[in-house]
């Protein structure tokens, strides 16, 4: 038998079940005979995922190395030495090292072999950096020249050299000679068989009278006539094989003085049967700004081209020792400055390699970063000097591209 009671709740259940119904068709909260509020899951809206942008792959550069090789031709580099894993144009900079591999079929240490490096006295030889950097060459199959045997001016002697006890007359004589054979015999000696070609003689011509310098070594042997020949003899007797260089900087874009004394000392050297094989051009470029590169180019041949062909027909051959180019003349805007090193040093390139004599082409320094000219030749509005084929960044430069249009372009030698 159903109370009063028992009804009236019976009715307030139905009646909260009846609203729970309704507010579920509506989509609205429903309240429960109790108050109590419930409200239904929503039923989740799938969320697209994202087509992640990819991220662009840089072009693979090319080496420079494939289109000299492809002529019969080599480009190099200088480089130096470092510590392990230092942050320098070293070997051991593993970025570094990535480009000399790619780039460079020949390498030259940039001051690692001269006698304030190798020579630290009179009796002394210290080759721990010069080896580590042959043994790199060596392991990667890149060859390696030699630079230099004797620069021959007194301020980049050194120090012992300049102020060395020779002596006067015959005993000075004898000790200079021994002083210079005994360089040049060990030098010779430890990297027989390693070295395919050697600046025998750096920088002996005064620019400024075309003449000779003179060193406390030349001046107890003899005089530098007598020095610079005894050089080249002994660098033969010691390395049958390999390329004698005089190596000089003549100014393509001047020094009339300076190219007259160097085809002087070729002259001199063949009338004595002075051993020398080739003329190294070091070709520290300078674009001045405000004239068509054409423009420059045609108007410093005539000059340039009389001097090249006077040393080839004494039967030289031409070697590019230390190529860069000094920009400071043009605008600091970097598109600007990027294209008209390229321009001239393409219209440079294009003219030497006219010359069947040149195969060999290496530039003092891959990488704007660690480039001589920072300090030796800054621009007045403090921007870095752009004149080698990389950036700091490690990224080619249009002067990259146009060494390699300059080599693909040029006649393939024999």
């Amino acid at each position: 038998m159903r109370t009063d009671r028992s009804r009236r709740e019976a009715i307030q259940w139905l009646a909260g079940a009846s609203a729970f119904a309704l507010a579920g068709c509506s989509g609205g909260a429903a309240t429960g005979g109790g108050g109590v509020i419930v409200t239904p899951t929503p039923t989740p809206v799938p969320v697209p995922t994202p087509t992640p942008t990819p991220t662009p792959t840089p072009a693979p550069v090319t080496g420079i190395r494939v289109a000299a090789d492809a002529k019969k031709m080599r480009f190099g580099s200088a480089f130096a030495w470092s510590g392990a894993g230092a942050d320098a144009a070293s070997f051991a900079n593993p970025d570094y090292a990535a480009i000399l591999e790619r780039d460079c079929s020949i390498l030259v240490a940039e001051n690692e072999m001269k006698w304030q490096s190798i020579r630290p006295s009179a009796t002394t030889y210290d080759f721990a950096h010069f080896d580590a950097m042959v043994d790199y060459a060596q392991t990667k199959g890149i060859a390696i020249r030699g630079h230099n045997l004797l620069w021959h001016q007194p301020r980049w002697m050194p120090d012992w050299a300049n102020t060395h006890p020779y002596g006067a007359g015959a005993a000075g004589v004898a000790e200079a000679t021994r002083i210079l054979t005994e360089h040049i015999q060990t030098v010779c000696r430890r990297y027989a068989g390693k070295i395919v070609s050697y600046d025998v003689v750096n920088e002996a011509v005064d620019p400024g009278t075309g003449t000779l310098y003179e060193t406390a070594l030349s001046t107890a042997l003899g005089g530098a006539q007598a020095t610079l020949d005894l050089a080249f003899h002994t660098a033969r007797a010691e390395a049958p094989g390999v390329e004698l260089v005089y190596n000089d900087y003549m100014g393509f874009e001047g020094g009339a003085t300076h190219r007259a004394g160097v085809l002087a000392l070729l002259q001199g050297f063949k009338a004595r049967g002075v051993p020398c094989d080739a003329l190294g051009i070091q070709s520290h470029l300078d674009v001045p700004s405000g004239t068509a590169v054409a423009t420059l180019i045609a108007n410093q041949s005539p000059s340039w081209r009389a001097f090249l062909d006077a040393v080839v027909a004494l039967g030289y051959r031409l070697v590019i020792t230390e190529m860069d180019v000094r920009e400071n003349g043009l605008p600091a805007a970097t598109a600007t400055r990027d294209q008209g090193v390229a321009d001239y040093a393409r219209g440079y390139l294009d003219l030497m390699f006219s010359y069947p004599q040149l195969r060999d082409v290496l530039f003092w320094g891959m990488v704007d970063k660690y480039s001589w000219l920072q300090g030796f030749a800054p621009r007045s509005d403090g921007q870095e000097v752009r004149g080698t084929p990389y950036d700091s960044s490690f990224r080619p430069k249009p002067l990259h591209s146009a060494i390699s249009a300059a080599f693909t372009a040029t006649t393939a030698r024999p």
